[in-house]
């Protein structure tokens, strides 16, 4: 995924940039960045952040960084924030989404005049690297953003540094969220709403699709009026999200305790437990929801150890990921023993984690375990915003168990379709054969159409690709 966080001052930017870049480590574990623009021009740090926090890696830089005007990022895959030297000008630039069409739009760049791109470790174009290419093909900031946006299958929303002032940009159809908050001495612009509330910050806007702002410490101006169609991830509140932010008027805590309420509902009268009980962190808000609703006692049967586990996300490869996933969850025994648990996670993937996480349930003296995920089952991935991008949709539980039942090696996305009704017999089959694999007592998904209305916008407006595989 990974997030991204500007400041525009009157003063000194470097202070509020590095705690408001820090707010997104929720985000993103492989890279962090910060450029300022000041007296001195631009100056630029970024740091392989895999192995410590953010703050650890940027607490020296920021005693040598000057200047009002700044921006940065967490991120996953690319180095970032880059600073840019063209005929538009020196600037400095921060993505966060995903380019599908990377091979198309090199080949386009290379026959209008661009020479090369500098490959990343694995051989990788940097996506940034490749849209600051894309907008320099124009003749203003202004136009290259929204060429670039017009070329890129998939989704970018950016910003770019410039000695005048940040250019934000929202992802073409809002994809992800982009805020901008408001103090005497300036303003800020967030992927994550509550990033500058302890910064002294108030809520100004929210961008719209498309919409493009230049952002001074003076004023907010928009270049590009947004655009009415919208498809924002609906998995930033599911998942991605952290409990305090809000994207487009809907907080994510409250969300997850709607959506658990919506879980709570259809099990009412078909399942007895002792607790409910969320996998952390995500899952623990779906967990009260469904607790509220349903009456069955929260509890805690396992506790993350955070001291030196702090990240969900970390690390990026899957074989660690889940032996630390292992070694951060540890049992309460007696809390558990002879229970019937209830346990809600935010989604099954590989299903590898939850799998693991319910045998050490049992191996701890649980009678019963019952799993329900938050969201239904995911049968595509992700398209747009890095969520399961080192996946082969092939890994997905429900693309495993769907091949088994289809008697084939992998199952087409037509066919993964044809699973995706919960009303339907198909349906059914591929949830009993995931409970099986995974040795759940049961298992039921939240539906669709409850996740939605959970949400509480128009569904028009929310991307649910990962689960029906509609645009």
């Amino acid at each position: 995924m990974g997030g991204l966080f500007g400041v525009a001052s009157k003063d000194s930017c470097v202070l509020d940039l590095f705690f408001g870049v820090d707010y997104h480590s929720h985000l993103g574990t492989r890279r962090g960045g910060m450029a300022v623009y000041g007296p001195k021009g631009f100056d630029r740090s970024i740091h392989n952040i895999e192995n410590s926090p953010f703050r650890t890696k940027f607490e020296t830089d920021i005693e040598s960084m000057e200047g009002t005007l700044g921006i940065g990022c967490i991120s996953d895959f690319e180095p970032q924030p880059l600073i840019v030297r063209s005929h538009l000008g020196t600037f400095a630039i921060t993505t966060v989404g995903r380019i599908n069409n990377t091979p198309e739009l090199t080949d386009m760049l290379f026959r209008h005049g661009t020479t090369h791109f500098l490959e990343m470790s694995g051989g990788d174009i940097n996506a940034t690297e490749l849209v600051a290419s894309l907008i320099n093909t124009k003749n203003t900031i202004k136009e290259g953003i929204e060429f670039a946006q017009s070329q890129i299958d998939g989704s970018i929303t950016m910003l770019i540094l410039t000695a005048e002032g940040i250019y934000a940009a929202r992802d073409r159809l809002g994809r992800t969220p982009l805020v901008i908050g408001a103090k005497d001495s300036g303003f800020c612009v967030t992927f994550e709403s509550f990033a500058y509330f302890n910064l002294g910050y108030r809520d100004y806007k929210e961008l719209g699709p498309g919409e493009i702002d230049m952002i001074t410490p003076e004023k907010v101006e928009i270049l590009k009026a947004p655009g009415s169609e919208m498809k924002i991830c609906t998995f930033l509140w599911v998942y991605y999200g952290y409990p305090t932010s809000t994207y487009e008027g809907i907080n994510v805590e409250e969300m997850r305790y709607a959506c658990g309420a919506k879980l709570a509902d259809r099990d009412r009268g078909t399942v007895s437990a002792d607790m409910v009980a969320g996998v952390p962190d995500s899952g623990t808000a779906h967990a009260v929801g469904y607790s509220n609703r349903s009456g069955i006692p929260f509890a805690r049967p396992f506790i993350k150890y955070t001291p030196t586990w702090p990240r969900s996300f970390m690390p990026m490869f899957q074989d660690q990921r889940t032996r630390i996933a292992h070694m951060k969850m540890v049992p309460v025994e007696h809390m558990i023993r002879d229970r019937r648990v209830l346990l809600i996670d935010d989604s099954i993937v590989r299903g590898t984690q939850l799998g693991e996480t319910t045998q050490f349930l049992y191996n701890s003296g649980a009678k019963e375990v019952h799993i329900r995920p938050a969201c239904p089952p995911i049968l595509f991935g992700c398209r747009y915003l890095n969520f399961s991008r080192s996946t082969s949709v092939s890994e997905l539980i429900g693309r495993r168990v769907i091949s088994e039942l289809e008697g084939e090696e992998s199952s087409s996305d037509r066919k993964a379709a044809e699973y995706s009704d919960p009303d339907s017999p198909k349906y059914e089959k591929m949830v009993d054969g995931i409970r099986k694999k995974l040795n759940f007592t049961s298992l039921r998904y939240n539906r669709l159409d409850d996740m939605l209305d959970s949400v509480g916008i128009s569904p028009c407006k929310l991307c649910t690709y990962c689960w029906n595989g509609k645009e």
